[in-house]
């Protein structure tokens, strides 16, 4: 079950408002934990709090801590923009998202304002925000100065928008729109978008369009003279009181708003006077303009009436305070009962919102983001702390990693290494790591190194090892580091900064061994591309699998994907897709492939397949249209290691992509190579990576 839901726009003064309060009525009426959070608010006044946050905390009466239902401010984002420093906004939004969804059984999220004029990447951010979070969304836009065309093509615009970033929709909201186009609005939408998209459009209710006196007294900077327990009144219409009396009390409305200069004593009292009639409507409030207020005599007269409204002084011409009036744009916030009340009637009356939650109910995400991958990286690793060794302890870029690794405090670390040099190595490169906070371990020094070397005799002396050829063996760091696993001294182990894959993996092949029904170790790389993350197999390990060998790499592969969140739709790639191509390397793709489909039938499994096929939806549909792997392949399994290696690399530096891995797989315990060109965010995710497999054992 999908957690969360996320509500945007394409413009200010949208409706939003109304979709939100109605969308968490429901959701409290079908589960008592259900969490508000807004990845990116306004910049706010100190003191103050943001006026979306605070109505639905105070009328829902939720106990969520005001700095934890937000993510960041519209100018830090701006500030890490300017620093080339984006993806850290995601990374905060990623958190503290992810910690209001593990307290709350539902989240509401609500998308930006559209408050700055001209922000070109406003839009793009709530698309990004809502794909890396994973959240099936539903899209708000207004009918207010638009035609119908406009409507309707700006909706298409962001439906397509939000599509081709796999970003669910799963409903579509016209608001604001004049009641005689409401069903003309309503059949263009359903002959629009398809039938598993929930469409409504909501008239314009004057109410929630009209500002309310304490709107309009905050915005003239009024003073109230009378009725301030009623300030929060909801205005209809308004007029100027500038014709005589008979004449004005009879084009008053319901909850009209009279504007009159100070000194038209005749025009108040009878706007008074006709509100507490039977024979006429009511008025919501009195502004009074010029700076003038009443003499004295009127002053007491009004103070002794049964009923009053607000009746507030402004400066500014009468032409000027009205044109002022005309071009607020109300808002909801939290002392707006009247207001909220209808937000949420016009939502159950307007808006198929059972319809919308089922759907909320039954969503998956399409895809992984990079971001959400790293993040339940993180996650996974804190859920059992494991101990992770390190054999190469004087490289730079080990202990960089273990510096950010101890930082975040997830895993426990060993280097192997002479002492001295280790501590060298750190005060040359300038970095706080504390050693009280790992263990350091000169193997040959170690008060374990003579029982190391008994166990590695005992296991090997079939191969004719004696005793001091396992001595040697066990001042060899990669050796010792692995006997640290085998004799459960350690989770896993990362190596191969400094060494080569065979030294690296050896060790692990003579004693640690392959995992019962797996006779091929292989690994795989998670390539995070920009709005996805693919697993690539096998790119470190094996130069030439034969059919039973791909297909063990595929079975794996796919387990591995399991493992760390990723629904496998696996690719057998080929140079030819489908049955058209001939030839003994296809054929033995072909082969793979069927061997795949006969040992775990419930895999979804295509091939051969060529890459573009496999991962582009036009390609794939085209190619093979009946394929449901064609298109949106995540695990791609290569055909030789020549192939693979070269394809994750060329990923990796013309896409910009984070490869994290190899992460080798099939050992009993444990064991990863790293390239000998790795950077310090290899090594730190390869560690986690180890982590997380480590919990496994």
């Amino acid at each position: 079950m999908n957690k969360g839901i996320y509500i945007t726009t394409m413009e200010e003064d949208s409706g939003k408002s109304l979709v939100s309060l109605g969308l968490m009525q429901t959701l409290l009426g079908k589960t008592a934990k259900v969490g508000y959070f807004r990845p990116i608010i306004d910049e706010i006044q100190e003191g103050k709090k943001d006026n979306h946050i605070e109505t639905i905390l105070s009328h829902f009466e939720l106990d969520i801590p005001y700095e934890e239902t937000y993510g960041v401010t519209r100018k830090e984002v701006l500030e890490k923009r300017n620093k080339g420093n984006e993806g850290e906004v995601l990374d905060i939004i990623i958190k503290k998202y992810k910690k209001l969804e593990d307290q709350y059984d539902l989240v509401l999220v609500e998308g930006t304002d559209f408050s700055v004029k001209g922000n070109v990447f406003e839009f793009d951010t709530n698309v990004s925000v809502a794909k890396n979070l994973g959240l099936p969304t539903i899209i708000i836009s207004s009918g207010r100065g638009k035609t119908q065309s406009e409507l309707i093509g700006g909706l298409n615009y962001a439906y397509t928008s939000f599509r081709k970033r796999e970003v669910k929709v799963i409903g579509i909201i016209a608001n604001k729109i004049d009641e005689e186009n409401v069903r003309y609005v309503d059949f263009d939408l359903k002959k629009t978008f398809p039938d598993d998209v929930e469409v409504a459009v909501v008239p314009l209710i004057n109410k929630l369009f009209n500002p309310t006196v304490k709107e309009i007294t905050e915005t003239l900077n009024g003073k109230i003279l009378f009725g301030e327990e009623h300030i929060d009144n909801q205005t209809g219409s308004f007029g100027v009181g500038a014709m005589q009396l008979r004449n004005y009390i009879t084009k008053l409305k319901d909850d009209s708003l009279v504007v009159t200069p100070g000194d038209r004593a005749d025009i108040i009292l009878g706007a008074l006077q006709a509100h507490i009639s039977s024979n006429y409507p009511t008025i919501s409030g009195i502004i009074l303009t010029g700076g003038l207020i009443p003499e004295d005599s009127i002053l007491r007269l009004i103070e002794g009436l049964s009923q009053i409204v607000p009746i507030v002084s402004v400066k500014g011409g009468t032409f000027s305070v009205t044109n002022k009036i005309g071009n607020i744009k109300s808002k909801i916030y939290r002392d707006s009962t009247q207001k909220i009340m209808t937000s949420i009637a016009a939502s159950e009356k307007y808006l198929k919102l059972d319809r919308i939650t089922e759907k909320l109910i039954n969503f998956q995400p399409e895809a992984i983001t990079p971001k959400m991958f790293q993040y339940g990286l993180f996650k996974k690793a804190q859920k059992s702390r494991k101990h992770i060794v390190l054999p190469e302890a004087t490289d730079d870029r080990i202990l960089l990693a273990t510096m950010r690794l101890l930082t975040l405090d997830i895993v426990d670390i060993t280097l192997l290494g002479k002492i001295e040099k280790i501590k060298s190595k750190i005060t040359d490169l300038g970095i706080n790591l504390d050693l009280s906070k790992l263990n350091i371990i000169d193997p040959i020094a170690s008060d374990k190194f003579l029982d190391y070397a008994e166990t590695f005799y005992e296991l090997r002396k079939h191969k004719n090892v004696n005793m001091d050829m396992a001595k040697d063996m066990m001042a060899d760091v990669s050796y010792y580091g692995t006997m640290m696993i085998y004799k459960g001294d350690a989770d896993g182990m990362v190596s191969g900064a400094a060494h080569t894959t065979q030294h690296t993996i050896r060790p692990a092949l003579q004693f640690i061994k392959t995992k019962p029904g797996v006779s091929v170790v292989s690994s795989v790389f998670f390539m995070c591309l920009e709005d996805r993350v693919s697993v690539f197999g096998d790119c470190a390990i094996n130069p030439n699998p034969n059919a039973e060998e791909l297909a063990e790499i595929a079975i794996s592969s796919a387990e591995s994907s399991i493992s760390f969140g990723i629904e496998p739709k696996i690719a057998m790639l080929s140079y030819s897709s489908g049955a058209s191509g001939k030839g003994e390397d296809v054929d033995r793709v072909r082969e793979a492939t069927e061997i795949v489909k006969r040992l775990r039938p419930e895999l979804a499994i295509e091939g051969p397949i060529q890459y573009d096929a496999a991962v582009d939806a036009t390609v794939g549909k085209s190619k093979m249209p009946d394929s449901k792997v064609a298109g949106q392949a995540n695990v791609l399994i290569f055909p030789d290691l020549n192939t693979g290696n070269n394809t994750y690399k060329a990923v990796q530096r013309e896409t910009g992509a984070l490869a994290i891995g190899p992460m080798l797989q099939g050992l009993n315990k444990p064991v990863n190579d790293l390239s000998r060109g790795c950077t310090v965010d290899d090594v730190f995710n390869t560690v986690i990576l180890t982590a997380i497999q480590a919990q496994e054992f």
